[in-house]
């Protein structure tokens, strides 16, 4: 690995950096001038433009112009595509051996190469992170996702600017830049209008950005946005995320290659499959059925048979055991098989309407006679296969987090609502373990290749000879970055936007394009997430399984931990415990680690999972900290929860200041989340109406027989919390100019969280609706002048009570983004 500092540069060096912007040799800029870019100093950036002397000469009709400064990429350097699926693990994609067809994925690896030793973070927003500024993910600063972050170095959910982004290194070389789909690296206390939007996607690289913020996204009707703009998903009843982002993919690949045809782009194309909730049309669901009425342990098998006909895994190897909390298929009760099938059936269908839609990309880029010269990564998994739906999977992934148990009978009666927009699913653990074959664990686990291991294929026709063929070079995902630039023909930077840079930390992998035998360059590596801690060398892999994904508490302490030890050039599958007959090979490789993670700032080492959902206990920032009111005006809109008043738990209040026109209006006023968990206040036929949604159940209303008359008005409602703990009922009241006018129960709340995509809307209901009382977008017919919401504290004893176990729910909920 790299020297990570430039410890050479001292201020005077630093000093000497920041003045090359502003002066250039005369020969260099007489050469740049001219249009050189073959002689421009591509090691900072943005390129310093040349220094022209002042013009002496008074008549422009006697004065020769010079040429116009432009940055255009090396000649030969390609287009690059970046695929990357949401949670699929190793074992997954019939690529490489799994149960779910991806053709598009099989037809690159085909044609180009399939590699077998690839590894990511083992969690979702630090792999990302990693991928796209090729550094590790504690460098920067995303040792967790940002809905868990803290004050600590490498764990505040900020991306520091001495760790510039592949995008902005490629876009300040003459690249086009685009990226489409989930963007999971921006600080959630920064994602409103209000910014700072420095680690938005179109201020990390990228010209265009058209998709979703956070951890996960409701398929049929997700929160968008392009650009910076927060906008509305087509009306269309047939919406689907997937194709939307693959269109606008296409189109402005098409803009750029007719206008520009010789400039290249890169493009990010991260879909938000398969991650929960899981989405699919019913057509695709179909194709899978009865695939899966095995189960999950003879899949396992049938996955390792597959493995081995490709050659993914060595022909000695044998499956792992499953964590002793998956129970064996045949154990199951008839009801529990059908219901576990169908689960994989969506999944499976999932995966593959995925890989249609980056195969139409695909095609795309072929039809403009750019397949030859575009270096495509297509990576199957950000992680290894999730099993954040407990052990009988989800209808309703809301009331997990909100810890309301779903049982396999409540999740059977919606059977064939599963993958449709009624649902918002996942499927059964027993499936990703399964999804992880050979190995014993899953996402989040970063002491196991079922955690970290992931299939990949490259293919760039015009760079890489070899067709069909497989590499064993031990990689990882901050290897893409270096890779990109030295097929590119383009230098790391030294310095970006004025600030020196850390230097990048991965190793390019072109040299195993064309040397299968190639000896490895990557020889170590260390995984950490949330104290699940390994560390790889030369073939060598000690690590500690702290906690498993289901488990809310770590096994043992740090110091206390059980450290498992492999080697892995004999042991692929990690069956042969070392750490007992080779203690000494294990010491030396913990302090391997330490000294790792020392280097790379993932100490200290971080389990705290309660506190760390308070952003005042580990100096989270918070957008309304101290708050206890919001003021709200019209056109307020997808405010998620980390930017809006949090309501739970409490009682409040919500007054609304109204213009209402001659003849009444109707409509909503502020409404928060969807169909599967939230509440509203509105007017239908001219009257107040609250309707809390309880986790997409039950509704309880509290309606006004008499309507706002017209002209200035005030609405209100009040809610006066039961209290006793978190999840209580309450009592709501509707007031009209002052007067009470309705009264009723709401028996139950949610306790942790409404939605983990869906915002507050104010004057209207984007995204599904609350109520089935009214259709979206419902907008206020009338003129909202000023709401404002506000909450009242707790007695200190109750709002201990509710602390602790809003933390405790929330967890589950930051967990499985």
């Amino acid at each position: 690995m790299k020297n990570r500092f430039f410890s050479a540069l001292a201020p005077n060096v630093a000093l000497a950096l920041t003045l090359s912007f502003v002066a250039l040799p005369l020969s260099t800029s007489a050469a740049l001038a001219a249009g050189d870019n073959e002689k421009m100093d591509r090691t900072i950036l943005p390129i310093p433009e040349p220094v022209i002397p002042h013009s002496t000469v008074l008549d422009a009709r006697n004065a020769k112009a010079p040429p116009q400064f432009t940055v255009h990429a090396p000649k030969s350097a390609p287009n690059v595509l970046i695929i990357l699926v949401d949670d699929m693990g190793f074992g997954q994609s019939s690529a490489f051996g799994g149960p779910v067809q991806m053709p598009n994925l099989e037809k690159l690896a085909n044609t180009g190469l399939r590699y077998k030793n690839f590894h990511t973070t083992a969690l979702c927003s630090p792999t990302r992170a990693a991928l796209l500024n090729g550094r590790n993910h504690h460098v920067c600063n995303m040792g967790s996702i940002t809905e868990t972050a803290t004050a600590f170095p490498g764990q505040t959910g900020k991306r520091p600017n001495s760790v510039a982004p592949l995008a902005e290194m490629l876009r300040l070389n003459g690249y086009a830049t685009a990226a489409f789909g989930k963007s999971h690296e921006t600080a959630v206390w920064e994602v409103s209008p209000s910014g700072p939007t420095d680690r938005w996607p179109t201020r990390s690289g990228f010209d265009k950005f058209y998709g979703f913020i956070g951890g996960e996204a409701n398929q049929w009707a997700p929160t968008l946005y392009d650009g910076l703009t927060q906008i509305d998903p087509p009306r269309d009843p047939n919406y689907h995320l997937i194709p939307d982002m693959t269109s606008q993919a296409i189109k402005w690949m098409d803009f750029e290659k007719s206008l520009t045809p010789d400039k290249p782009f890169f493009i990010y194309f991260a879909p938000g499959g398969t991650h929960a909730p899981h989405h699919v049309p019913a057509e695709w669901i179909a194709k899978y059925k009865g695939k899966f009425d095995q189960g999950w342990d003879k899949l396992r098998e049938e996955t390792l048979a597959r493995q081995k006909k490709l050659g993914m895994v060595p022909e000695n190897a044998v499956l792992a055991p499953k964590p002793e909390a998956i129970k064996d298929w045949d154990k199951l009760s008839d009801d529990e098989k059908k219901l576990f099938a169908h689960q994989m059936e969506v999944f499976a269908a999932y995966g593959e309407f995925t890989d249609y839609n980056a195969g139409k990309l695909i095609d795309a880029i072929a039809e403009k006679g750019q397949l030859d010269n575009t270096l495509i990564f297509y990576i199957a998994g950000d992680n290894g296969a999730s099993a954040e739906g407990g052990f009988n999977g989800l209808f309703n992934e809301m009331s997990y987090f909100n810890g309301v148990p779903e049982t396999v009978q409540g999740i059977l009666k919606h059977y064939d609502e599963l993958g449709s927009a009624n649902s918002y699913g996942h499927y059964a653990a027993g499936w990703a373990v399964a999804g992880d074959t050979p190995f014993t664990w899953t996402k989040q686990v970063a002491s196991d290749y079922g955690g970290t291991m992931n299939g990949m294929a490259v293919h760039w026709p015009a760079g890489i000879k070899a067709k069909g063929e497989l590499r064993g070079q031990f990689h990882h995902v901050i290897d893409i970055a270096p890779t990109v630039l030295e097929a590119a023909g383009l230098p790391e930077p030294k310095a970006v936007n004025g600030t020196v840079q850390t230097p990048l930390e991965g190793v390019s992998m072109l040299y195993t394009f064309d040397d299968p035998k190639a000896k490895d360059r990557h020889t170590t590596q260390y995984f950490e997430i949330f104290g699940n801690r390994s560390i790889y060398h030369d073939g060598w892999l000690a690590g500690s399984v702290h906690k498993a994904p289901w488990e809310m508490k770590p096994r043992a302490t740090f110091e206390n931990d059980k450290w498992e030890l492999y080697d892995t050039t004999k042991d692929f599958s990690l069956t042969n415990d070392l750490s007992k007959s080779n203690p000494a090979k294990l010491k030396e490789m913990q302090a391997l680690f330490i000294k790792e993670a020392t280097k790379y700032r993932a100490l200290p080492l971080d389990d705290r999972f309660l506190e760390r959902l308070n952003p005042a206990l580990v100096g989270r920032p918070e957008l309304l900290e101290g708050r206890s009111s919001l003021d709200l005006f019209e056109g307020m809109t997808g405010m998620s929860e980390n930017v809006f008043l949090n309501l739970k738990d409490h009682s409040g209040t919500i007054d609304a200041n109204l213009q209402i026109p001659a003849g009444g209006a109707e409509g909503v006023l502020v409404a928060q989340a969807g169909k599967f968990g939230g509440w509203s206040f509105y007017l239908k036929e001219g009257k107040p109406v609250f309707t809390y949604n309880f986790l997409g159940d039950v509704e309880y209303t509290v309606a006004s027989p008499k309507a706002v008359p017209a002209g200035a008005a005030k609405v209100k409602f009040d809610f006066a919390y039961d209290g006793g703990g978190p999840g209580k009922g309450g009592t709501g009241t509707i007031y009209i100019n002052g007067e009470q006018v309705a009264q009723g129960r709401i028996e139950h709340t949610q306790a942790f969280c409404f939605s983990a995509d869906e915002g507050a809307d104010v004057g209207c209901d984007l995204g599904t609706a609350v109520s089935k009382s009214y259709q979206v977008p419902f907008k206020f017919t009338g003129k909202i002048d000023k709401i404002t919401v506000a909450v009242k504290p707790q007695a200190p004893a109750q709002k201990a009570q509710s602390d602790e176990a809003r933390h405790e729910g929330t967890v589950k909920k930051a967990l499985s983004d």
